[in-house]
């Protein structure tokens, strides 16, 4: 039976991994359009584009690993059915357990997969895109310099750049800062950068000159080679980085720090989360069965399986809508937290059953076959 075993594996896996493939590059394409704002208005780098979109792909994993299965095992079944190679190992004496004990393991490594993902991939990539959004959010080329356009912090602080490039590098410069009574100061240069100095932003502008209105009323005028200028006088930012449930590893979900308000108030939610990250690898196993059961729980039909698979779909569909139902619910009430593992163990103990009655209901018939042809043998 090992090699019976190796060859439904080999036939399983490829698949499998086809749709784990095919669904992760169509995440891809979403997530890296929904961060385009990245590059086109925050003026980011390819490379931060790239790490934002490929950090959150942990987080899709609890969803795109369930269809993968489920949509790769049927493949693989439907071919095998199609072919009567399921009906030839079935013809030789092996049970629909038997033959689904394989496809079974496989439900269960992506379970053990998904669920080491959840529990330590997860939260150390959402922590790293959560610390690269923030500083892109607090960068002062990304949120007060805007390139061709006259930009005014709440400061009053006015700065102008006419481009940026690739490297940060600052074309064309114009800043106005306010002063007390009036007294402006204004700088022109031909390029600068922004650097940080001890915690400071720092603009090191080159080849410019610098305005400013005296005590008389004239305007005195300098240049310069190289000037220094702290912007970070003129722009503050009341932004702090703070991790989400999303963001925290398991045992701060369950054993919050109840001392920290904002924990505190939020600690239904916390746990809820931490409930979702255990119950949430069972769904490989659930869909691994529904599509089991979606081809070998009824009937070989030559015209196929169609809308046998399509309800057993639907029932799919309506299992994780309901999981995702129950997380929001447990959000709210601890006690909530049951439905978040009742809801994929339901259908895991149901197919199984299936499973069972079906070989069950095919060791009775054969023994009424060969009891019928033991009584026919004497007569003969």
């Amino acid at each position: 039976m090992r090699i019976l075993d190796r060859y439904i594996f080999r036939q399983l896996i490829v698949p499998v991994l086809g749709a784990v493939a095919a669904l992760t590059a169509i995440a891809l394409l979403s997530q890296s359009l929904s961060q385009f704002d990245l590059i086109v208005e925050r003026g980011q780098s390819a490379w931060t584009f790239m790490r934002v979109t490929l950090l959150s792909l942990p987080q899709l994993a609890g969803l795109i690993f369930p269809i993968a299965i489920f949509v790769g095992t049927l493949i693989a079944l439907t071919r095998l059915q199609s072919e009567h190679e399921i009906t030839a190992v079935r013809a030789a004496g092996s049970s629909l357990m038997r033959l689904a004990s394989p496809m079974i393991r496989i439900g269960v490594w992506f379970a053990l997969i998904s669920l080491v993902s959840n529990l330590f991939l997860q939260p150390l990539t959402a922590r790293a895109m959560r610390g690269e959004m923030f500083r892109i959010r607090n960068d002062l080329i990304s949120s007060l310099v805007k390139e061709g356009a006259f930009s005014t912090a709440s400061s009053g602080l006015t700065i102008y750049v006419q481009r940026i490039d690739q490297n940060g590098l600052l074309r064309q410069i114009f800043i106005r800062t306010p002063e007390a009574n009036g007294k402006d100061r204004t700088y022109v240069a031909s390029e600068g950068k922004i650097s940080n100095v001890d915690g400071a932003n720092i603009l090191i502008m080159r080849r410019g000159s610098t305005q400013q209105v005296n005590d008389s009323g004239a305007i005195t005028n300098a240049t310069f080679d190289e000037t220094s200028f702290d912007v970070s006088r003129y722009f503050s930012s009341d932004d702090f980085l703070h991790y989400k449930e999303g963001d925290r590893y398991i045992h701060e979900l369950f054993f919050p720090n109840i001392a920290l308000d904002w924990e505190k108030g939020n600690r239904t939610k916390l746990q809820a989360e931490g409930h979702a990250r255990l119950a949430g690898p069972l769904y490989n196993l659930t869909f691994m069965l529904l599509a089991i059961v979606a081809v070998l729980g009824g009937q070989f039909r030559r015209g196929g399986y169609g809308q046998r698979i399509a309800a057993v779909a639907g029932i799919a569909a309506v299992v994780r809508i309901l999981g995702i139902a129950a997380e929001t619910a447990s959000a709210g009430s601890v006690v909530m937290n049951v439905l978040q593992y009742a809801v994929p163990i339901i259908p895991i103990v149901i197919c199984l059953r299936l499973l069972h009655k079906r070989d069950s209901k095919r060791g009775l018939a054969r023994s009424q076959r060969m009891s019928t042809l033991e009584t026919l043998r004497p007569a003969a």
